[in-house]
């Protein structure tokens, strides 16, 4: 439960709180008090959030980036002609002010919700995504010619704080909800600045929601209103809009980064300096480096399969890539001998985990959850394993993550002294040594994720009962 809340619930409170607490603050304390600003001023605001909301509706050979597309061109032809029919601007008064004033966020965060669904994000034909964006925009379009035309034909619902507003607003938090958490994630995987302003402005957004649903126009709370959801607009829409022209994106809207991405593309996502770090270890010893980079692989994809928050997720992706960096510090005839290492040698190689650990915490901005999984990914459950002989009490789960997929790609990749064993081989091993080396859990984990995957067949080899440790 401690790590559910500090994972998940708290993080999402903060993040929450920085977008949210000007909005509630304005609103709380200023909403209710009346106004008068008249029509050019509502008419040029919601101009500019038309305008805004049109200029970051960028669109590619994409799905996902189409139904982005028309999530805000139907943000902004809503804003456009709520604007237009504003009374005294055009027309006198009007139903088309209440009805796409309540519509305007709920339809687009409606649509953008459409983005994470794999069949519209990945269609066969971009034919279907292109006829609903111009369906959408000419549905709007119709909507306010007529309604501009013969005003008595569109009634003015909903009503501020009515039923039916009050289901709007529901079903409009709950569409922002949805945009919020795959916006969360992202972030917590990525800890881009980036991602960090997605998450804030879709609060603004929601923010905007209450005001525009249950107040009117007299008071404050109304224009403050416009004023979230323009900002909203300008944060989300610009920095998605820059996210889709980056060669490694981050897709916060929805929300299908994996943790595969972040080894895949560790200098985009994880930083100058854990790429700086794996290719040092490239310039020892390339192989080594390989197998990091595999094993980092393999353990995001167990902790994705296991359920693994995106935080540590990210953590097990860096851990991963550095836990062999202590092999920095041993010697290269060592780590390239082609034959069984003797005891002296294998004592210097045991020392690898604390080294590694000690320059992570020299070089700093690495966390307390990095720095464990590099110091204890050769412990075992039963005590027996280096360089502290630490026993499952203490090996949290992510570390035994870590340490089945190290030993399982050890045995599968040749070595300069023997050949690789087989999958099955390697499978028996670490099945044959659960609940005293490793976890059920993951060995499980690791299983269900290879078995989605085409094995490669590798040179057969009796199955020796080696220490894991030697992995």
């Amino acid at each position: 439960m401690r790590l559910i809340l500090r994972e998940r619930l708290v993080p999402l409170a903060v993040l929450v709180g920085i977008g949210g607490i000007l909005p509630i603050t304005l609103l709380l304390g200023f909403g209710h008090r009346m106004v008068m600003f008249g029509t050019p001023v509502h008419f040029v605001g919601v101009g500019v959030s038309a305008l805004a909301a049109a200029v970051v509706g960028v669109r590619r050979n994409d799905g996902r980036v189409v139904l982005i597309g028309t999530g805000f061109t139907v943000m902004s032809a809503l804003l456009a002609i709520h604007g237009l029919a504003t009374p005294g601007a055009i027309i006198g008064m009007n139903g088309v002010i209440s009805l796409t004033g309540a519509a305007t966020l709920p339809a687009g965060a409606a649509v953008l919700a459409l983005s994470a669904v794999p069949t519209l994000r990945r269609p066969r034909s971009m034919h279907a995504l292109l006829a609903l964006q111009a369906f959408s925009l000419v549905a709007v379009v119709a909507l306010g010619v007529v309604g501009m035309a013969i005003p008595s034909i569109v009634p003015p619902v909903p009503q501020p704080g009515s039923s039916g507003a009050i289901a709007a607003l529901v079903i409009g938090v709950t569409l922002f909800s949805v945009l919020l958490l795959r916006a969360l994630k992202t972030y917590l995987l990525t800890h881009r600045s980036a991602d960090l302003v997605v998450v804030i402005g879709i609060a603004w957004l929601t923010s905007a929601l209450p005001p525009a649903l249950l107040m009117n126009y007299m008071e404050l709370g109304w224009w403050f209103g416009h004023l979230f959801e323009l900002l909203g607009i300008v944060l989300v829409g610009a920095t998605v809009a820059v996210d889709l022209h980056r060669s490694a994106q981050s897709r916060s809207l929805v929300g299908d980064l994996r943790g595969a991405e972040l080894v895949a593309e560790e200098e985009a996502f994880l930083g100058v300096r854990v790429h700086a770090l794996t290719q040092l270890l490239a310039d020892k010893d390339e192989s080594t480096e390989e197998h990091t980079r595999r094993v980092a692989l393999r353990a995001v994809q167990v902790g994705e399969e296991l359920g693994l928050a995106p935080g540590r997720l990210r953590a097990l992706a860096i851990g991963g890539l550095l836990h062999d960096i202590g092999k920095l510090s041993v010697p290269e005839h060592i780590l390239k001998k082609p034959a069984v290492l003797d005891d002296e040698e294998f004592a210097a190689i045991k020392l690898h985990p604390g080294r590694g650990v000690k320059l992570l915490r020299e070089l700093g901005g690495f966390s307390a959850n990095i720095h464990e999984l590099v110091h204890s990914h050769h412990e075992r459950l039963d005590g027996k394993g280096y360089p502290r002989g630490l026993d499952e009490s203490r090996l949290a789960l992510d570390t035994r993550v870590l340490t089945v997929c190290d030993v399982y790609d050890a045995l599968v990749s040749p070595r300069v002294y023997r050949d690789a064993w087989t999958h099955d081989a390697a499978m028996a091993l670490l099945h044959g040594e659960t609940g005293t080396a490793f976890d059920g859990r993951c060995v499980a984990a690791l299983e269900r994720v290879l078995s989605r995957e085409t094995q490669p067949e590798l040179s057969a080899m009796p199955l020796l009962r080696v220490a894991a440790a030697g992995a």
